[in-house]
């Protein structure tokens, strides 16, 4: 056997090993993250006895749809769904429009200044003023018990600005504006016809990110919304797991014993986990490879 044989061979060894090494730990970590997800599927449609005594591992046992049937039937969750789809909708065109705006704006090298403005944007992400004093200004602003006191104080993320700031400096070369601007091309035709068309992969980024901030939000509607008909999804569904006692008598008022109360109110805990999580892992596929793009893009120079 010649010696561009044997380290061929060896090559092939080490490959094999490495790719058995990777795809192992690979599927240890999909097991770990994909696992938790079936559990809150099959506990949703199981009997919520075997589930407390620790009796359901790998399949539903005693199949019920008691849960989703209750969960159809109230109105409060389906209020709170429609809730988290309008504040979600509306925040996240308003976040990727401003994100999108100061991004491009601070790519620009005839911007005068745009470097003393980052460095006053900067200071936001280290500091900021607080609970108290951020509600007393939506206060102020009469902001409370709306849903523009979960979008507006939120309206922009310094870290996605600098994310779209780095993509327009590495994807749009100034030499295309100074062509453009020959041809008689003004700002905002710029803008809107050779930017945006270019920039998908880095808007697509910006909405998964900020879709997902405010899908998964309840904090901010925990503080600032006082009226239950507003409440986003995510709040019912904390209310379910902090306070499931009290919803149990709430949810299901069809049933006195104490003790149906409980397994049907962890029947809804379950299943109202899985329709909250639906409308993210369905859209998330359509847009991964666009995900991909813009954060390795993106994240070259900041």
């Amino acid at each position: 056997m010649s010696v561009g044989q044997t380290k061929s061979t060896l090559r092939s060894r080490n490959d094999l090993v490495f790719d058995i090494l990777n795809y192992s730990i690979l599927s240890v970590i999909a097991l770990i993250v994909l696992y938790p997800l079936y559990f809150v599927f099959i506990a949703s449609i199981s009997n919520p006895t075997t589930v407390l005594n620790g009796e359901m591992w790998i399949w539903p046992k005693g199949i019920t749809m008691e849960g989703y049937s209750r969960i159809i039937q109230e109105g409060s969750i389906w209020r709170g769904y429609q809730n988290t789809i309008l504040y979600t909708s509306v925040g996240t065109v308003i976040n990727v429009l401003f994100t999108v705006l100061a991004g491009y704006a601070l790519s620009r090298r005839d911007l005068y200044g745009r470097n003393t403005i980052m460095v006053y944007l900067l200071i936001t992400m280290f500091f900021s003023g607080g609970l108290i004093p951020t509600y007393l200004v939506i206060k102020k602003l009469h902001l409370i018990n709306t849903m523009w006191a979960l979008i507006l104080p939120k309206a922009v993320s310094l870290f996605n600005v600098i994310i779209a700031r780095s993509f327009f400096q590495d994807t749009i070369p100034n030499e295309l504006l100074e062509q453009a601007k020959i041809d008689g091309c003004s700002d905002i035709t710029f803008f809107a016809k050779i930017v945006l068309p270019l920039s998908k992969a880095i808007i697509a980024v910006l909405a998964l990110f900020y879709a997902v901030g405010y899908w998964n939000s309840f904090f901010d509607a925990l503080i600032y919304l006082g009226d239950e008909s507003k409440y986003p999804l995510q709040l019912v569904l904390r209310n379910i797991l902090v306070i499931q006692n009290e919803l149990a008598s709430q949810f299901v008022t069809d049933v006195e014993s104490a003790e149906v109360q409980q397994r049907v109110a962890s029947l809804l805990k379950y299943g109202v986990i899985v329709i909250a999580s639906l409308p993210l892992l369905i859209a998330y596929p359509f847009i991964q490879r666009y995900f991909v793009k813009g954060v390795m893009i993106g994240s070259v120079k900041g």
